[in-house]
């Protein structure tokens, strides 16, 4: 297992240790997402899901207000900020919050009335501007590798090698942040698994996390429930949770900090048997 913990993360007012990794419990506040698509459209519906994810263990919350499933359309911005900012104002003053936007100015509400970080899937490729919003205050910033957009990206992915050219884009866009003026303390990179990748390049990446942890800065996954695991399970999407499981311990000893999860109070489990294994 690798034993080399990143400094902690300071995202906002919120500073996480990663002596044991984290669970970010996902919050899908939109009606088209491949998993929860519309359970938590109700506003209080939504808190109280976060509020049973924090009560399981979940140290962030990560809410999303546009859905980024393969083939996912777009959504307006003032949509996606009618349902996340309710959230923002109902959690942000007891909960660790993470905003899944691509979107500058959702970043820069969100942040304003108490968001720790933002979750930009598009790794600064969408809206670079973003990460000078970030910088400006103080948040924390995940960089995720895509090929493509949602609405394109699972139509045959294509690598020369995979696990090289995920590990050059995000060094390029944690230089990119950082010259906006995000501080390295404040920012995770994920791989993407899922983001316009075949079953094999997930499974590339997957092997390959500890080289990816070469970057110097804290690993951020998201497996759970998706489409990898059908393809090596042949199980449906409610079905997943076992090989969600095993994929999550794979990640957590190979080096990954931060677990983003459907189902908190397993990978929390998760965490603590791998921890326990690796003393």
């Amino acid at each position: 297992m690798a034993d080399l913990r990143p400094e902690p993360l300071e995202w906002g007012r919120w500073r996480l240790s990663l002596e044991e990794p984290l669970v970010c419990g996902i919050l899908n506040r939109t009606p088209d997402s491949f998993s929860d698509a519309g359970q938590h459209l109700e506003l209080e519906a939504a808190l109280a899901h976060a509020r049973e994810m924090a009560a399981a263990g979940a140290q962030i919350i990560d809410v999303g207000g546009e859905s980024s499933r393969p083939g996912a359309r777009a959504v307006c911005l003032e949509d996606e900020l009618l349902r996340v900012l309710p959230i923002v104002d109902g959690l942000a003053a007891e909960h660790c919050l993470s905003i899944d936007t691509t979107k500058a100015e959702v970043a820069r509400q969100c942040l304003v009335r108490g968001a720790a970080c933002i979750n930009d899937i598009s790794g600064l490729r969408f809206e670079p501007a973003l990460a000078h919003v970030v910088a400006e205050h103080d948040a924390g910033l995940v960089l995720m590798h895509m090929q493509g957009t949602p609405r394109s990206m699972q139509q045959q992915p294509r690598y020369q090698d995979v696990l090289e050219e995920v590990y050059a884009f995000l060094g390029r866009a944690a230089d990119q942040a950082g010259a906006a003026g995000v501080e390295a303390r404040r920012i995770a990179v994920d791989p993407g698994f899922g983001f316009g990748k075949s079953l094999a390049h997930n499974l590339a990446l997957l092997r390959g996390l500890p080289r990816l942890a070469q970057l110097g800065y804290p690993l951020y996954v998201g497996l759970s429930r998706k489409s990898m695991l059908g393809g090596l399970t042949g199980r449906a999407v409610d079905q997943r949770l076992p090989a969600g499981c095993a994929a999550h311990a794979l990640c957590v000893w190979l080096g990954a900090s931060i677990l983003r999860v459907h189902d908190v109070a397993a990978a929390v489990d998760v965490v603590r048997v791998v921890r326990g294994v690796a003393g």
